[in-house]
């Protein structure tokens, strides 16, 4: 389990002996280290046989779970089930660590140990030169600064691999949601200047991209492609106004559900059953609750 290198390590000892001075800084974690040693135990011998039997690919898909679940608590502003799920976000990692630990790969201390190494690497403007930030640095500027210690990265780890140059989308995670994905591949494009030169433009291209939409035959597989180039042009219009597209359409999904919520408590109080309405009904159903919600 490779370690960093001693020159690395005598850095990062040093940036931690100067963090530990400062006033309030977390000491020992004993309860992490109980967490560990039970995540241990149930993959031992005599453990439980469902923790044993996992793999990485086996619970992959309890990651992203978990993940959206305490996603789903922030938005709800529900501390106390954030805190749980939090906890099981967690314990997916160290599970995984202990996975892998047991094949002779990485442990927890490896992941610990890289993590903290990438956050110092990647923050010289806090712990290698603070002159660089001033008071009137942007988040943006400091993203750019983000930004190009990851590129000196991927180039590195391109080097040592004996690769060519990696390309300036190789980096976004192909496993992100479509939106999300989207969003991140037109930003860095545009970065690079392969961009419209106002929203109006892009505008114009979602107009394109509808009209190619409706010249190819309904329900086919080119139809299906161009209205994915629609929702990107899209997404750009939302980069260019400054607005997350996956946090707005999860927003538009959460207005939807409340909405259609009180439609159906609407009905239970007047004895109506929502199955047998026409679209009229369900419409004027639909306009009353959204009349309501901003009156209130």
């Amino acid at each position: 389990m490779a370690r960093q290198d001693s020159e690395t390590q005598r850095k990062i000892d040093e940036i931690d002996a100067k963090t530990r001075e400062r006033e309030g800084a977390p000491a020992a974690h004993p309860e992490f280290d109980r967490l560990v040693r039970t995540i241990w135990r149930l993959r031992q011998p005599d453990g439980c046989p469902w923790d044993r039997a996992q793999t990485h690919r086996s619970i992959t898909r309890n990651m992203i779970e978990e993940a959206y679940e305490a996603v789903d608590a922030i938005e709800a502003d529900d501390a106390t089930h954030l805190r749980e799920e939090l906890g099981d976000v967690l314990e997916q990692v160290l599970l995984h660590a202990q996975i892998a630990a047991d094949d002779g790969e990485f442990d927890i201390d490896g992941v610990c140990e890289g993590l903290n190494e990438k956050l110092v690497r990647r923050h010289p403007h806090v712990f290698k030169d603070p002159t660089v930030v001033g008071p009137t640095t942007s988040v943006d500027q400091v993203l750019d600064i983000w930004d190009g210690v990851k590129r000196e990265e991927r180039r590195a780890q391109a080097g040592a691999a004996n690769e060519g140059e990696p390309g300036l989308l190789d980096s976004v995670p192909v496993s992100l949601p479509a939106l999300m994905q989207c969003q991140k591949l037109s930003k860095r494009a545009a970065k690079a200047g392969f961009d419209w030169t106002g929203v109006a433009d892009v505008w114009d291209q979602v107009e394109r991209e509808r009209r190619e939409f409706e010249d190819e035959q309904h329900g086919s597989q080119a139809a299906s492609e161009e209205f994915g180039d629609i929702l990107f042009a899209l997404v750009n219009v939302a980069r260019w106004e400054g607005i997350d597209a996956e946090e707005a359409l999860a927003a538009s999904n959460r207005k939807f559900r409340r909405r259609w919520a009180a439609m159906e408590k609407r009905c239970r109080e007047e004895g109506r059953e929502m199955d047998g309405l026409s679209t009229t009904e369900l419409n004027e159903l639909w306009d009353a609750a959204k009349a309501r919600e901003r009156a209130e």
